[in-house]
């Protein structure tokens, strides 16, 4: 039996990345250097070429990683490396949330070890050649230690929690670390932007002026009570442009990055703005949240159902049944799930943000809207013509085009 799981994980490995390939040959097939009518301010001639070669590039960059990490999960799964750290750190302690904890931190150390030459090229190589990166070297190991030490506190912290309820409940585990994901997500988006953001990037409250008065006065139109407005130095790693809403309740915030302040008019700011402010206006975070919280739920229960099949751990070479193991075993057998219900995350994100442009278009300005996501489009070298099959696995927002279409069409 544990021979055909190996077989069926095998299979959807190779299948999960077989996928993706295909998905990325077939939005190679889209490039073009013909503007769609509608975009052709985007971009002049020039510079849509760079767009296309900055997506050619990455695509090969993506083939190399993509098949690196495919070549070294199937070295593990043949070579049974899994079993052979779980041996390892059975050597080393017999607890069983400290082999855990120990197992999949040396997985997770072993992992971002081997990929930071890939991460290092992305950066200072792809990145640089086409004048993103602002990202300097010691900005770039920092940031990898704090991950690091952020893993080992929160990741670390929490799946211990994970195995003690499971070696005190067994079969009930799943409702007990339900509730307490459940907890933890509600406190990140409560309070992840005063907590973890400020160990990477500085936040300080927007200065009073134009666009702060802009900004209030559009809230107050619409009834959407703000008291925390920032601007986060996202230009100290890279030169593209974003902003974002963050926070529930009293904590809630939006926050600029310093670089959409600058390639931005005010107008458009607050039509980026406009559309954050419609997501919640709409409930659109509340439902994402709840939805969030459900499926890790069933998840949750279906991974107690199997989690303590010796068939899992067996299939991964060991003879010792594990949660650990099992737990590999499982998410790779449970990824076409996952899949199919990215599919429809993604169909459900796509129509909030039709929804969320629509609030901008009665609330204040499409047109403004329109000519914010084409400057960013422009100076993120985003891609204008994606397949629409690749669009549907992996956007999560529709395409500028589509975007744009809408926000014209009569009220």
């Amino acid at each position: 039996m544990h021979n055909s799981i190996f077989i069926i994980i095998v299979s959807i490995v190779i299948f999960g990345y077989l996928l993706e390939r295909f998905l990325s040959i077939l939005n190679s097939t889209r490039w073009s250097y013909k503007l769609p009518e509608e975009l052709k301010d985007v971009y002049d001639a020039k510079e849509y070429k760079r767009s296309q070669e900055y997506k050619r590039v990455n695509d090969r960059f993506s083939f190399l990683t993509s098949s690196f990490s495919l070549v070294v999960l199937l070295l593990m799964l043949f070579l049974k490396g899994f079993s052979f750290v779980d041996d390892l750190v059975r050597d080393f302690t017999g607890n069983m949330v400290l082999i855990t904890l120990l197992f999949f931190g040396i997985l997770m150390f072993a992992s971002d070890i081997i990929n930071t030459p890939f991460a290092v090229y992305d950066t200072f190589v792809i990145e640089e050649k086409f004048g993103f990166n602002k990202t300097t070297l010691r900005i770039f190991i920092l940031d990898k230690l704090k991950s690091w030490l952020l893993a080992l506190i929160i990741g670390g912290g929490l799946l211990a929690l994970i195995i003690w309820f499971y070696k005190v409940t067994t079969d009930m585990f799943w409702i007990y670390a339900w509730l307490a994901i459940s907890l933890f997500m509600i406190f990140m988006a409560m309070f992840h932007s005063t907590l973890i953001v400020p160990l990477f990037n500085k936040q300080t409250p927007l200065e009073e002026g134009k666009l702060r008065d802009a900004i209030e006065k559009f809230s107050s139109k619409v009834g959407f009570k703000l008291d925390n407005i920032f601007v986060i130095d996202g230009s100290k790693r890279s030169t593209k442009a974003n902003a974002y809403f963050t926070g529930i309740g009293a904590k809630k915030r939006i926050v600029l990055f310093d670089t959409l302040i600058k390639d931005l008019s005010i107008n458009e700011i607050v039509a980026v703005l406009a559309h954050e402010i419609g997501h919640y206006k709409k409930k659109h975070i509340l439902t994402g949240m709840i939805i969030s919280i459900i499926q890790t739920g069933i998840t949750l229960y279906i991974l107690s159902l199997f989690i303590d099949n010796p068939q899992l751990s067996q299939a991964l070479g060991s003879e010792i049944t594990s949660f650990h193991l099992g737990l590999i075993s499982f998410g790779i057998l449970y990824s076409p799930i996952s899949l199919v219900i990215g599919l429809a995350t993604n169909i459900f994100s796509r129509k909030n943000e039709f929804s969320a442009d629509r609030f901008t278009k009665e609330n204040h300005n499409g047109e403004d809207l329109i000519k914010a996501m084409k400057k960013l489009s422009s100076k993120n070298l985003s891609n204008l013509t994606p397949h629409p099959v690749y669009v549907f696995f992996h956007y999560s927002h529709p395409t500028l085009l589509q975007r744009a279409r809408a926000l014209k069409k009569p009220s």
